[in-house]
């Protein structure tokens, strides 16, 4: 058999089925309510590769579902990241979001994180609407949490002045706040919108894959095309996230450069001297802590692809399967 759905056909179906869930502005009996329908639309009509829906979609293909059955769900995914994009962006104090700058830049913090919380409502309607299965609710709900629960560990850590870190704490989080999401959740609900239980490799390989993935946003967060990136380059560095890199650099400098990448990072982002921030990016790039990141990512990816590939070539249709793993190469060789 041969898979007869590409993933730009199975990306517009996506995005057509979340527009059309969608309030519309020139239906609004507001101007106001215009206004709440166009920022609901703004992350979504902004595009973006829709990874994790297509993961989903070709996933639950290669168990037996059928498009029109699993859209929604891959849908729902897709909201989940749109309106966690739009908190995320606040609690980090972003300017950009794939390529524009972000929602609560063009309309203020409340109204953002307002229209962040409808999205999510939304998201819950979809499933609901579209008479999902418990174990998918019940999947859903995971991922919320363990989305939510990194993002505090992240958090806590800039809020706490952390440096005292090290790779496996990085890997803790980062397991939780963007793999889960990512890799894991993706794979798993695919196969439970098919009606199937998913095989444990799609929990313990989804991980290495996801880390891996943020592995390399954090590489592209220094080194990536911004045409390409659609993030402010060197974005990690002003909002003082402790990346891999990062940790590697500090564990690596010498005590001098230590204290002062410290003392930098300890400056919240709009009193942050420039030409510092400027010195630590080019520090970074020059210190190999960027080439032994890319390392721990090649191995995640290798790691990850080696224990699905049996799985997924041998679900039910095996063709949506290949496509499944072409989609996971290229998570960690990517240039955006």
């Amino acid at each position: 058999m041969v898979a007869d759905l590409s993933p730009a056909q199975v990306r517009a179906a996506i995005q057509q089925y979340l527009l059309d869930a969608l309030p519309k502005p020139e239906a609004a009996t507001r101007l106001e309510l215009a206004q709440f329908a166009r920022m609901l639309r703004d992350y979504p009509e902004r595009g973006g590769k829709m990874l994790r829906g297509t993961l989903l979609v070709y996933t639950g293909l290669a168990y037996g579902a059928s498009l029109e059955g699993v859209l929604p769900v891959a849908a729902a995914l897709e909201l989940f990241q749109n309106w966690a994009l739009i908190h995320d962006d606040i609690e980090d104090a972003s300017d950009e979001r794939r390529g524009k700058p972000a929602l609560h830049k063009l309309y203020g913090v409340p109204l953002a994180l307002n229209a962040g919380d409808a999205l999510h409502a939304r998201q819950w309607a979809l499933l609901v609407e579209a008479g999902a299965s418990r174990a998918v609710l019940l999947e859903f709900v995971r991922m919320v949490e363990q989305t939510a629960q990194g993002q505090h560990l992240e958090m806590s850590w800039m809020e706490g002045q952390r440096f005292d870190l090290g790779e496996p704490d990085y890997l803790e989080m980062v397991g939780q706040k963007a793999a889960y999401y990512t890799a894991v959740a993706p794979l798993r609900l695919g196969a439970l919108a098919a009606g199937a239980e998913p095989p444990a490799a799609f929990s313990e390989a989804g991980l290495k894959l996801g880390i891996g993935f943020q592995i390399v946003d954090d590489v592209l967060n220094l080194m990536g095309d911004p045409a390409k990136y659609g993030k402010e380059i060197a974005g990690d560095l002003w909002e003082g996230k402790r990346t891999l890199i990062l940790l590697r650099f500090l564990q690596q400098a010498s005590p001098e450069e230590r204290r002062r990448a410290e003392a930098l990072l300890r400056i919240p982002r709009e009193q942050k001297p420039a030409p510092e921030v400027q010195w630590l990016h080019q520090r970074l790039l020059q210190s190999g802590a960027v080439a032994q990141a890319q390392q721990v990512a090649e191995r995640l990816l290798a790691e990850g692809l080696e224990a699905l590939e049996p799985v997924l070539r041998g679900a039910p249709r095996g063709a949506y399967g290949a496509l499944v793993l072409e989609i996971l190469q290229s998570l960690v060789r990517r240039e955006a």
